[in-house]
């Protein structure tokens, strides 16, 4: 089992922020692939999320992981946990 499929535990994501002029809040793209059920070949989907930066440290381009948590506004049900990489 990975660690997003086990029972109890919070979802964790990486992806990148693609927006941070809300307050307390950054909207991340996360992006997964997997391969076409049928045909085999490798396809990508994307989803945002918006999660809950309570520093406003976060920056567009910056990948970060971001934490399932309890419901903070009407689109927010995600935290960021911590930067992976900043762009230089």
């Amino acid at each position: 089992m990975t660690e997003n499929s086990v029972r109890g535990r919070r979802k964790i994501r990486h992806g990148v922020v693609v927006g941070d002029r809300a307050h307390k809040t950054v909207t991340v793209v996360v992006e997964r692939r997997f391969a076409h059920p049928l045909y085999g070949k490798q396809v990508t989907r994307t989803r945002k999320y918006h999660a809950h930066d309570e520093a406003n440290e976060y920056r567009v381009g910056d990948k970060v992981s971001i934490m399932e948590t309890r419901p903070l506004s009407k689109t927010k049900r995600w935290r960021v946990v911590g930067l992976i990489e900043r762009p230089a």
